[in-house]
């Protein structure tokens, strides 16, 4: 679901430089996960059309010639083309053939880009694309049963399942058994090179076990009183993976154990629409932690961070690992404070980053106001608390966004570990 984020808004602003009619996005339906939603099952079709008229011409279906609906030409886009390379490469095509089917569109629209095509981005992005509001009002819900239980709550982003350790190649000591699970999965992506698992732990390019995103929010100050709502699939081991993170954290709760079940059955057989769900109570949460640098936890931080500042915590894998590596051989005072110096610029702590660095999906920094002069001025605008749950909650937050110090690469390497990627039609 969040990588179908990327494409939709990307498409967007595409056929905005083309000045092309963009055809409503197929989303990917033979996935690991095989969900048959279309768009119109997970967005609000007609608001998303609406909302962007002013800015982009969208139908529901391919236009019609003679009576049949016409059929695009097929082509790959470079990838991080630039509004130039779209011009002077898909424009031709485009006059030429007069409907062009854009396969695998996946990172095919470059990171930096002029201001107005920026906020056209953040338009599509936090504004035109809304849930459905059997999706909504399911989420909503759930973020008030977590506000029932306790006043701050973190939501956790825990991508541990099958198909994500397959496609990063790592290994967590499961031995045999999970060589041979994992191996089986990996197949199904044949340009995938021969994974070092070593080197990518090493790399920080290997998501954090439950057990090890426990242990960070423990060393951050978190208490075990703080209440956690987990954002998954279902994780690859069960119970058993999960256990080290519950001793640390009991009241763990999941969308699952808070819907009745009533609730939750219409959705159950569409993992999109589950995700849908988890991301509303993910963006609800007072902080938002990730076992990962992906597409939901980079579209998350920067929505917190353009709606105004809320916490993100991404992990600093690389420096993390050296720290996981070696936990038995030092005390927890010395273990918890090296992971707390080497977080610093990951915790979400305000203006911790200049503007203009890193992804913008992450770093949406060309759709929000800088600071005035007033809070420049007042030095302890950025003052916080820790409340009894051990929640830091910032006073006089400024309007500025909360940066990490992370400068998030906008590289391609992180396919969508679970399918080939949405359609787009332009005509």
């Amino acid at each position: 679901m969040a990588f179908a984020y990327f494409q939709i808004v990307d498409a967007v602003v595409a056929a905005r430089i083309l000045n092309a009619t963009l055809v409503v996005p197929k989303l990917d339906q033979t996935s690991f996960w095989k969900d048959s939603s279309n768009f119109s099952e997970i967005f609000d079709i007609d608001w998303f059309i609406s909302f962007l008229a002013k800015d982009v011409k969208i139908i529901k279906e391919p236009p019609q010639k003679g009576g049949k609906a016409v059929r695009p030409y097929k082509m790959r886009i470079p990838r991080k083309c630039t509004p130039q390379c779209y011009l002077k490469r898909v424009l031709p095509a485009l006059l030429k053939k007069h409907a062009l089917r854009l396969t695998k569109y996946d990172y095919r629209l470059s990171n930096k880009l002029d201001t107005d095509l920026q906020k056209l981005r953040c338009r599509v992005n936090y504004h035109a694309l809304r849930f459905t509001d059997p999706i909504q009002e399911l989420g909503k819900r759930l973020i008030q049963r977590m506000r029932e239980k306790s006043r701050y709550f973190i939501a956790l982003h825990l991508r541990f399942e099958s198909d994500m350790l397959a496609f990063s190649g790592c290994y967590y000591g499961g031995g045999e058994k999970e060589r041979r699970d994992l191996g089986a999965i990996r197949k199904r992506w044949k340009t995938l090179h021969t994974s070092n698992p070593e080197k990518g732990r090493r790399q920080g390019r290997c998501p954090l076990t439950p057990e090890e995103v426990g242990l960070l929010l423990r060393a951050l100050g978190y208490g075990s009183d703080v209440h956690i709502y987990a954002a998954s699939g279902e994780i690859y081991g069960g119970e058993e993976t999960l256990a080290p993170l519950k001793a640390l954290f009991p009241n763990y709760h999941t969308k699952e154990s808070l819907s009745r079940k009533d609730e939750l059955t219409p959705f159950l057989a569409h993992s999109s629409r589950m995700a849908a769900i988890d991301f509303i109570v993910c963006d609800g949460s007072d902080a938002f932690v990730t076992n990962n640098n992906g597409n939901m936890a980079k579209i998350l931080a920067g929505r917190r961070r353009y709606f105004g500042h809320r916490r993100t915590i991404r992990p600093n894998a690389k420096q993390l690992y050296h720290l996981f590596t070696n936990r038995g051989n030092m005390s927890w005072d010395k273990f918890s404070s090296q992971v707390r110096k080497v977080q610093k610029g990951f915790i979400g702590d305000p203006m911790e980053v200049k503007p203009g660095r890193g992804e913008f999906h992450a770093y949406p920094a060309a759709c929000i106001c800088e600071k005035t002069d007033e809070n420049k001025s007042n030095p302890g605008s950025n003052q916080e608390i820790v409340n009894r749950t051990g929640i830091r909650k910032a006073i006089g937050e400024p309007a500025y966004p909360v940066y990490t110090d992370e400068e998030a690469d906008g590289s391609d390497t992180e396919d969508d570990p679970t399918g080939t990627g949405e359609e787009v039609v332009i005509t």
